[in-house]
This record gives C-alpha cells, structure tokens and sequence, in this order.
C-alpha cells in the first residue's frame, strides 16, 4: 500500500488517473491480491475512489475539498491546542522542543530538500503541539484530516518551480512553539490561524 500512496502523493499517479489492478501489478511487481487490498485501504483513507462496475480511480482533487478539510483541521487543531496548553505537562514541552529542533534543521526551499523528511518534521511538530491534551479520538480524527491535506501539499510542492514560490518558514513554527510553551493560548491560537490560512492559499493558487 505505501508504494502506490508515496506514488499518489508524489503525482506519479495522477488525480483522476484510472488504476487498473494488471497495470498496477506489473508497475510493483507484486500479485493481484495484494494490490487489490492495498486500493481498498487507500480508499478507506480516501487516496482512491472505487465505481461500482467501472473501476478504481485516484481520487481527484478540488479547491472546494481543500478548503472544507483546512476547516476542519482549524476546527480540531484549535480545539486541541487550548486542551494542549491547559493540560500539558513537561514531557510534553520537551516533545515541542525536540520536533522543533529537528524541523528547524532542514529548509523547506532549499534546491536539494527532501520534501518527504521535512514533511514528515513538519507533521510531528504540529502533531507535537497537540499532544498534551490527551485526546486520542480528537487526535485520530486530526491525523486522518492532516493526511488528506498531505496530498494537497505535495501537488503544490511538485508544481513548484521558482525559489520564490517555494515555502519559506518566516519564522512561524518558532513563534508558535514559542507562545505555546509560555501558556499564551489567545497568541498561540492566532498564530495557528494564520499559518493554516497561508499554507492554504499557496497551495489553492496550484490547483
């Protein structure tokens, strides 16, 4: 199943591209079972879509879906975040720092980044803020939201050319680690907003 997800999410396989189980097999040199059971849990996680007697499909992707999954992150995140900073303890603060260090490490506009590792810093800090409020059901819910926006991201990344077009950080996770850990939830809150709302538009101007 990762294979063919790594491949939708890197465009490999195209929105709205039909999947076809033989095609399929011979790309990944596995058996037909396997692939089959790998598209129905993509579907499960709404990277495909199967038509009754027509096929499977990679799930096509729209500035309406965009915008209606960025609100309900905003709504879980933000829920989340005041839990977090009310009732997080030192365990969680040093979760904060350390995803935060490893983030900073790496410079989503360089040349040669390896999208794939700062995407995967870039969920754990995020994901880090959110622990401390000892939600899982919350939080299962926002990591399903978080992979579906994922997709979104890597469209905008591929289609990327220019330095400038590229995401540059401007310091916003530094200062929403920074207002997390001083317990300041109205900035920290705010702060959040506005990087979803940023990361949203960019993305929405590659659709």
């Amino acid at each position: 199943m990762e294979m063919i997800r790594q491949d939708i999410l890197l465009g490999e396989l195209a929105p709205g591209q039909k999947l076809v189980v033989a095609e399929l097999k011979a790309r990944y040199d596995v058996g037909a079972s396997p692939i089959r059971e790998a598209l129905v849990q993509l579907s499960w996680k709404k990277y495909v879509i199967f038509a009754p007697q027509k096929g499977c499909w990679v799930a096509p992707v729209s500035v309406a879906e965009l915008e209606e999954l960025f609100e309900a992150s905003q709504l879980l995140s933000q829920t989340l975040l005041s839990q977090a900073i009310d009732q997080g303890g030192e365990a969680w603060e040093l979760n904060i720092l350390t995803s935060f260090h490893k983030l900073s490490r790496l410079n989503p506009a360089a040349q040669d980044i390896d999208f794939n590792e700062w995407e995967q810093r870039h969920s754990d800090f995020h994901l880090a803020l959110l622990e401390g409020s000892q939600s899982s059901v919350m939080l299962a819910l926002y990591r399903e939201v978080y992979e579906q926006i994922e997709r979104y991201r890597h469209i905008w990344v591929s289609r990327t050319r220019r330095f400038e077009e590229r995401y540059h950080d401007h310091g916003e996770h530094e200062a929403m680690m920074k207002a997390v850990l001083n317990r300041d939830t109205a900035t920290a809150l705010k702060l959040l907003t506005n990087h979803s709302q940023r990361a949203m538009e960019m993305i929405k101007t590659y659709l």
